[in-house]
């Protein structure tokens, strides 16, 4: 008879873990009763850096170490939903004065996830639709008018002007050179050179 594998080796000790050299060990204990009850120090302190409006709830006290709290408040920052104003607080041991050691704003795991999808077809609203009705009946009354941006010059050719050859003088061409002629006619007459 074979003994069961359990019985023929005696059990093994579990091992401690080891500790690995240059990574910090944190302590999240029980939470310094003097910095977890400071949340208006917290709030206080988030206020220098925004407005009272907003900064919402306060959300938790994390603890990050020996005498340090990491105080968590709602943010209500217009384009921040989610996201979560931080102030953390130390204090020197049997000392009973809070510093501020860090001020921000942080993403929580909800700000960070993109809402769910929505096709197109459920996300128009009946006033879109509308709109979009309006103007395909203006297109529709009005095809042959021309943008407001597209405006012609006016044609300054006349019907005689388009019909004349290339090479053929106009009649406001030839009144155009009738007048010079006579312009110069005046010039040339004996009397004008003598009044000079």
């Amino acid at each position: 008879m074979n003994p069961e594998p359990e019985q023929a080796e005696p059990k093994a000790e579990p091992k401690a873990p080891q500790r690995r050299t240059g990574v910090p060990v944190w302590r999240t204990g029980k939470p310094d009763a003097v910095l977890a009850a400071a949340v208006d120090a917290a709030r206080t302190a988030i206020e220098g850096i925004a407005k009272a409006s907003e900064i919402g709830d306060h959300l938790a006290a994390r603890t990050e170490g020996d005498r340090v709290v990491t105080h968590l408040f709602e943010s209500r920052l217009p384009g921040y939903l989610g996201w979560q104003w931080y102030a953390v607080l130390t204090r020197n041991s049997r000392s009973k004065v809070i510093t501020v050691n860090e001020l921000g704003l942080l993403p929580s795991e909800d700000s960070i996830l993109a809402p769910e999808w929505v096709p197109w077809a459920e996300r128009v609203r009946p006033e879109d639709a509308q709109e979009q009705d309006v103007q395909e009946q203006d297109q529709q009354e009005a095809p042959g008018e021309a943008s407001a941006g597209s405006e012609t010059e006016p044609d300054t050719e006349t019907a005689a002007d388009a019909e004349a050859e290339p090479g053929a003088e106009t009649a406001a061409d030839a009144e155009a050179e009738s007048g010079v002629e006579a312009q110069s006619d005046v010039e040339a007459a004996p009397g004008a050179q003598e009044r000079d």
